[in-house]
């Protein structure tokens, strides 16, 4: 094979066109996870119209009633609608378990294709750096990073960009380590084309599947990480409504008035299905032996 037949098929993704593309939505777990989760976001973008009253309102002459006319799922031991606040708990935690998976995924893929592709000293610098964090659990550690810069949603963003890249690095880099020795690598590099050009364009497309497939569970674990923060206390400042906070708030009731307590758990639960049956659908339709 020539060295333009292989560059064109290394943007091709390489493999040919008509074995590469597979209809996405004959994948089962993706359309499930996609339907899970697009109706749950729906739910958080649509909450201003559909909460049946605002999740801060406190009315404590209403306090802790049970499913009504006026409030389907009760209200909490402020007065506060119980409904209205898991709506608006979803906006919180979805928008930052979503958002906060961004910038460790482009630092760590960043990060772990140079480490991957140049080798040597680099890699052995941003390895070591890695290894350091891996030391530690890192669901705690973003807990303990919270706990000293405080409570907060800038917090949790900042917590989390600080561990979560290494992941994403350590799986690019393997990735951009077997990449490298392939052919349309080989072509780049007889063709002329810079080292960064290289990784940029021919690398780069064809080894960040696994690290979008692994970022569906990192969302996962950011949600569990907000609503762990948010029931110790050190996630969103109160009276925001978060599932977390919720949860904890409705501990004391569990026997009489199980269901706020009981429902944002619920919700977390079916987003983490949605979200796991996503990054199981990406990987069947990402991975390359599917692929053929």
């Amino acid at each position: 094979m020539s060295a333009v037949a292989t560059l064109r098929r290394s943007r091709r993704g390489g493999q040919p066109a008509s074995r590469r593309l597979r209809p996405w939505y004959k994948n089962g777990s993706l359309v499930a996870g996609l339907i899970i989760v697009g109706i749950m976001v729906l739910l958080a973008v649509l909450a201003p119209l559909i909460s049946p009253d605002n999740p801060l309102h406190q009315n404590l002459d209403q306090a802790l009633q049970g499913p009504s006319g006026t409030h389907w799922l009760g209200t909490d031991k402020l007065g506060r609608d119980v409904l209205s606040r898991l709506l608006y708990g979803a906006r919180v935690d979805l928008k930052i378990g979503f958002l906060a998976v961004l910038i460790p995924f482009v630092v760590g893929s960043i990060l772990g294709a140079i480490a991957g592709y140049y080798g040597g000293w680099i890699d052995i610098i941003i390895m070591r750096v890695v290894d350091v964090f891996y030391a530690f659990p890192l669901y705690l550690l973003v807990i303990a990073l919270v706990f000293v810069l405080g409570s907060g949603e800038r917090s949790i963003y900042l917590a989390i960009a600080l561990v979560s890249w290494v992941s994403y690095c350590k799986i690019v880099r393997g990735e951009v380590i077997v990449a490298r020795r392939q052919e349309y690598v080989q072509a780049a590099r007889l063709g002329g084309l810079k080292n960064m050009r290289v990784l940029a364009r021919h690398v780069g497309p064809n080894v960040v599947s696994q690290a979008i497939t692994y970022a569906m569970s990192d969302i996962i674990m950011d949600i569990m990480v907000i609503v762990t923060l948010g029931y110790l206390g050190l996630g969103i400042t109160p009276p925001t409504a978060e599932w977390g906070s919720m949860i904890s708030d409705a501990q004391e009731f569990i026997t009489t008035l199980w269901w706020m307590a009981v429902l944002p758990g619920i919700a977390v639960v079916i987003t983490g299905l949605g979200l796991s049956l996503i990054g199981d659908g990406l990987g069947d339709l990402l991975s390359p032996e599917r692929r053929r």
